[in-house]
């Protein structure tokens, strides 16, 4: 009996990504981010307590990066997608379709392929044991979520919004896929020595979630790749 929890848990992420995915096409963000970070805790723990009862598995290791690209590569693509649709392609005589820029938001998609290359590549590479090759797919997942609902004012008030929109999406899917190593707050002990990054990413995200509240959550991912790339930088010189 034991053997089947991880994966039942595997599953309710996989739920949770497909009704983030749900609310993402109507249009809803703030509930599609509320499932996206409902699914980034059964993701937590469905490892560990695979982890813990010992019961590790190849099937497991196979749903546990479909259930990701669900909902860390496909309802973060949804809402990129019904953002963009919005903006660029208005109903025209009930007929979107026939819209100068109709073609556009369906390129949101490409993310999600991304998402899926990136789960593949982490389930081949030995090296990422105690940190990351690329941006993960929650932080990703969680960067646009916490844009759409904490910084949707700041969106709108931009010209040409969508097409930074656009940009970032595939930043995003070139981070995904990069061979930028990033930091994961993995402790093998807890002093300051050897750990100095990780304390001090922590440190810095108080006050960016006190003063900007859920965008803030953006503002953590974007200053975690920088971080960790300016990490990758100093220690290749």
């Amino acid at each position: 009996m034991k053997k089947h929890i991880p994966n039942t848990i595997t599953c309710l992420n996989l739920i949770s990504g497909c009704i983030a995915t749900y609310w993402a096409f109507e249009g809803h963000f703030p509930m599609a981010l509320l499932f996206i970070v409902i699914g980034a805790v059964f993701d937590f723990f469905d490892g560990m307590t695979a982890r813990l009862l010992h019961v590790s598995s190849p099937i497991g290791k196979e749903l546990d990066s479909l259930a990701d690209d669900i909902t860390f590569g496909f309802a973060p693509s949804a809402m990129i997608y019904k953002y963009l649709d919005l903006q660029l392609c208005p109903l025209v005589l009930d007929a979107p379709w026939m819209t100068e820029h109709s073609f556009v938001p369906y390129l949101a998609f490409i993310m999600a392929a991304f998402s899926a290359l990136r789960l593949a590549k982490f389930n081949l590479d030995e090296r990422q044991a105690m940190g990351f090759i690329g941006l993960p797919t929650p932080a990703n997942a969680l960067f646009w979520g916490a844009l759409f609902v904490g910084g949707a004012d700041f969106l709108y008030s931009l010209s040409f919004s969508a097409w930074y929109v656009l940009i970032g999406m595939f930043i995003s899917c070139y981070l995904l896929v990069s061979e930028i190593p990033m930091f994961a707050l993995k402790f093998k002990t807890w002093g300051w020595k050897g750990n100095e990054i990780k304390y001090i990413f922590l440190i810095t995200c108080i006050p960016l979630l006190l003063l900007l509240g859920v965008l803030g959550l953006a503002a953590i991912i974007a200053w975690y790749v920088i971080l960790s790339a300016i990490v990758a930088l100093k220690s290749n010189t």
